[in-house]
């Protein structure tokens, strides 16, 4: 039996949820450069249409590392996800995945505080 799931009635948590237990259906596989790409299209989808986005995703995620870098959200996340360092872009099964799990538990972090902050500003 199929049980249609309504995307658009969802809040942002609730989607990436979805999202993160379905991750080969929204990217086409498992693969981390998948969801970055995703992740990116969704943004800049979202500011088109003058929704949020991920606007503020990267600063928060500096604020949230306690340190900067030259690197955009994609290379944040790695510091934080592998905090020993990766040797190079393409990691390896065992990182990509721990920077997966990682990444959408820092969304979903993001996110709830971002709720926290327009809650409060309403």
């Amino acid at each position: 039996m199929w049980v249609t799931v309504d995307l658009a009635g969802m809040s942002e948590r609730e989607y990436f949820t979805h999202v993160a237990k379905r991750l080969g259906m929204f990217v086409g596989g498992s693969r981390l450069a998948g969801l970055e790409g995703f992740l990116d299209g969704y943004d800049q989808h979202a500011r088109r249409h003058g929704g949020p986005g991920l606007q503020g995703w990267r600063e928060w995620l500096v604020a949230r590392r306690g340190q900067d870098c030259n690197h955009g959200w994609h290379g944040q996340v790695r510091h934080i996800a592998l905090p020993d360092g990766w040797k190079k872009w393409e990691l390896t099964p065992e990182e990509e995945s721990r920077v997966i799990e990682v990444l959408f538990e820092l969304l979903d972090e993001f996110l709830a505080e971002r709720e926290r902050l327009e809650a409060r500003s309403q």
